[in-house]
């Protein structure tokens, strides 16, 4: 890859990340549209996680590790602690490869 494009893509990300505080006085949303947009990149994290815990690679990841997101998720639901949400999701995924579900 040349430095040009280089140099290029680290421009275009700079005038992205400056947009927001330059504009942030010039342009009005209506609150329908700023709660949509926080809507949107929930959405866009939430299914990165689960195509990160399907898949693995070019194939399924296996049935432990679905199911200890799915832990997590319920962890989550029920506000627990962040400790106890990560140290659940390990256990239950753990107890379970040891199982021999993959």
């Amino acid at each position: 890859m040349s430095w040009w494009i280089i140099g290029l893509i680290a421009l275009g990300t700079f005038g992205f990340r400056i947009s927001g505080p330059v504009l942030r006085d010039r342009i009005h949303l209506s609150p329908r549209a700023v709660r949509m947009l926080g809507l949107g990149a929930t959405a866009l994290l939430v299914s990165l996680a689960a195509t990160q815990a399907v898949y693995s690679g070019d194939g399924f990841a296996g049935w432990a590790r679905v199911l200890g997101v799915a832990v997590a998720g319920v962890l989550i639901w029920r506000r627990a602690p962040f400790v106890v949400i990560v140290v659940g999701a390990a256990t239950v995924t753990a107890l379970l490869r040891l199982a021999g579900v993959t």
